[in-house]
């Protein structure tokens, strides 16, 4: 790859929590999404950031689906969002979007949210905060709608890619993308900065078969991870978990790198004691605090 950028190869932890320390002190996750139909998506990501260490998690969901999505996450609260006569999101729920950011640290959107012209409103409300901002999922599709929507970014900003979703957001073709995934990942990131108002970071996680991290600077490919995490529901995993992180205190390049290494790892450790084959999304949030324990130890 001729593209200058640094080769990272180690892996961030989270410094020891304070004996003193409160709910406060690990950041309050906001977990945007959910749709009729998509319940589950947003409960994994809440999930996932509270076994990732979130002090309190939220979910802003669509009125019609709040109470299920809430049963499926007992220890996170969850906010109510306008809906329209079929239960999906109206008109009004990206006004309603904005007061509930407000009291978050940072913003998990897109899991379970669906395409539509309220889920771009909803997205673009959410890059008009300063917080920082996990967007996967739909949360990109609606992201790719946006003219753009580089200058839109007011924080920090991880967007957390398959290659499908790369492909959409970049123009490029997927079998293009996957030739050279560093590259693609690292050009991309460059070119949505140049449109930026803010200088705060924007960071490309590449999913897929040696993850890809980048921030235009930096640059790391992950080594955890096996086939048998391509199931429904593990890129939500991932979302809240790197959420999670950005909210304990880690910048989003490295919440990122030490986020897609603790998902492999908790992969590769059901994997190891199972199968891949067998294994499904509750399974890596399960897995979660052996692989924090594995990295502390490390």
């Amino acid at each position: 790859m001729s593209i200058e950028v640094q080769r990272v190869r180690m892996v961030p932890s989270l410094p020891p929590r304070e004996r003193a320390a409160h709910k406060g002190t690990f950041g309050t996750v906001l977990v945007v999404g959910g749709a009729p139909g998509m319940i589950g998506a947003p409960a994994l990501t809440a999930l996932s950031a509270l076994r990732g260490g979130a002090g309190l998690v939220m979910m802003a969901l669509p009125a019609s689906i709040q109470p299920f999505a809430a049963v499926l996450c007992p220890c996170a609260t969850s906010i109510r969002l306008p809906v329209d006569d079929r239960g999906e999101l109206s008109p009004e729920a990206p006004e309603a979007l904005a007061d509930a950011c407000a009291r978050a640290d940072v913003l998990a959107v897109g899991p379970g949210m669906g395409r539509s012209e309220v889920g771009e409103a909803m997205v673009r409300r959410a890059l008009a905060m300063e917080q920082p901002i996990v967007l996967d999922a739909d949360g990109l599709n609606n992201l790719a709608a946006l003219a753009d929507w580089p200058a839109l970014v007011n924080g920090p900003l991880v967007l957390t890619p398959h290659p499908g979703e790369m492909s959409r957001l970049t123009g490029a073709s997927t079998g293009g993308i996957q030739s050279d995934r560093p590259r693609a990942a690292v050009e991309a990131v460059r070119r949505w900065s140049e449109g930026r108002a803010t200088e705060a970071p924007l960071v490309c996680v590449l999913k897929g078969a040696g993850t890809v991290v980048t921030d235009g600077r930096r640059l790391y490919v992950n080594t955890t991870g096996n086939p048998g995490m391509a199931t429904g529901g593990a890129g939500d995993v991932l979302t809240g978990l790197i959420a999670a992180l950005i909210g304990q205190g880690l910048d989003p390049f490295d919440a990122a790198v030490l986020g897609v290494y603790l998902h492999g790892d908790a992969g590769d450790a059901f994997a190891s004691r199972a199968c891949d084959v067998a294994l499904i999304a509750t399974d890596l949030i399960d897995e979660l605090p052996a692989a924090f324990r594995r990295r502390r130890e490390a």
